[in-house]
């Protein structure tokens, strides 16, 4: 559909929440395509296209909020759905904390990725992708790998006259994978990339040769007895875990008005080790298809969260910011990066007595207060600098506010996945504890 198109829905939507007595309305349209082929257990078992859309639309009326989603782009259903939006904010509570956004920047159309999915070349990369894995990892397993060209395009529009469009099509991988010799096998893993160049093998994008190799040798793991203090070194594939946590936790809308954050006060002050930057980056060349305007409709910009350990900002939505009198932050995106530090990834190995590294984490999420237990999955001891045997049963436990002030080092070396950039990095202080 033509973005020409997909604009003349949501104006049409916003004029229907008009009719029906709205005081302030906005939408979003979404017109999405799909291209996607599957492997299961090393096998390829599915190609498909398929086509979705959307129409999201919120309103206020006499201080109250009406919601609905529906699936349908027609105007019958359009004013169908619009009449039943504002019939919900009849059973909402009042809360003069609402409101849509203000137009402070002009109205634009973004677009980012490649133009035309090569289908051709997409499927070649994807056999020989499972061909290099069969030859040089021959003990991984690929449980699932599923391949997508995603064409997306959506619209938002208010009443205040915001009108922003963006265009994301790329190419993304998302794998589960494990290792298999006779009657040994490993636990599950995964990894996940965006990308928007067929140049280059995908196999080599990212750190998966690392992963696969490293998935290999924990057919060896044996379980972990004892229990020690020591360093736990995060491997990109689970470091979003801890510091989104972190993030979403300690400076997000929901902590920040219950007031349940331990940095509800901290904002201006140190809150980790002055080596650590925490920031949210969807407009960068690294990120493919990054955010370029909020959910509330403001465009979008680069944030610091963490900035050498100092608290730079909350992650707010407008309303939570009218709520606390805080800040609104600048983009509510998953785009993040850890900035990364100046000791190659060897260095930082060899510096550690006694700790972990920790490829995979299964756990809940952390208490009110950043205490938190969890199972480390498809991790190895290391010792005497050395990272020696893969270990089972492991639990590690800390406190992650804590943690954040123990950051001993930060590797040189980055993974990029299309929507994060994140280092290895080493926290001390962490409990590690076995059988």
């Amino acid at each position: 559909m033509e973005l020409s198109e997909i604009k003349k829905i949501a104006r049409y939507t916003l004029s229907c929440l008009k009719k029906y007595g709205a005081d302030d309305a906005q939408c979003k349209v979404v017109i999405g395509s799909s291209d996607e082929i599957n492997v299961d257990a090393g096998n390829f078992s599915l190609m498909r296209s398929t086509f979705d859309s959307s129409v999201v639309m919120e309103v206020i009326k006499d201080m109250k909020k009406g919601v609905i989603a529906i699936n349908k782009t027609d105007e019958k259903s359009i004013d169908e759905a619009a009449k039943e939006c504002i019939e919900n904010t009849a059973a909402a509570a009042e809360d003069d904390c609402l409101s849509i956004a203000e137009k402070t920047e002009e109205n634009e159309d973004f677009f980012d990725g490649v133009d035309n999915c090569d289908r051709d070349k997409f499927f070649d990369r994807i056999n020989e992708y499972m061909t290099d894995l069969s030859r040089d990892y021959p003990k991984v397993l690929m449980e699932q790998l599923i391949t997508d060209y995603s064409d997306i395009t959506s619209v938002f529009a208010n009443t205040n006259g915001v009108e922003f469009s963006n265009r994301n099509s790329y190419y993304s991988i998302s794998t589960m994978y494990s290792a298999h010799d006779g009657d040994k096998t490993t636990s599950f893993n995964s990894t996940g990339l965006d990308f928007t160049s067929l140049d280059k093998k995908i196999l080599d994008m990212g750190t998966q040769r690392m992963m696969y190799g490293l998935c290999e040798k924990e057919l060896e793991a044996v379980p972990f007895e004892g229990k020690f203090t020591g360093t736990a070194v995060f491997a990109p594939s689970c470091l979003g875990d801890i510091i989104g946590t972190a993030v979403s936790d300690f400076t997000g809308s929901t902590a920040i008005i219950d007031g349940t954050s331990p940095w509800r006060y901290k904002k201006g002050t140190k809150v980790a080790s002055e080596s650590l930057t925490v920031s949210l980056i969807p407009i960068d060349k690294r990120v493919i298809g990054g955010e370029r305007y909020t959910s509330e409709g403001y465009k979008t910009k680069n944030c610091d969260i963490i900035k050498n350990g100092i608290l730079e900002n909350f992650t707010l939505t407008e309303y939570a910011a009218r709520k606390t009198g805080e800040q609104r932050c600048s983009t509510l995106s998953g785009c993040m990066e850890v900035k990364n530090g100046e000791t190659p990834y060897d260095e930082l190995i060899k510096k550690i007595d006694k700790g972990i590294l920790v490829c995979r984490l299964s756990g809940g999420s952390p208490a009110g207060n950043g205490d938190f237990s969890a199972v480390a999955k498809n991790s190895f001891l290391i010792e005497n600098g050395k990272i020696t045997k893969p270990i089972l049963e492991t639990m590690i436990s800390g406190n992650l506010a804590e943690m954040l002030l123990n950051v001993t080092d930060i590797s040189k070396e980055t993974a990029e996945d299309g929507t994060c950039v994140f280092p290895w990095v080493a926290f001390d202080k962490v409990t590690v504890s076995g059988k």
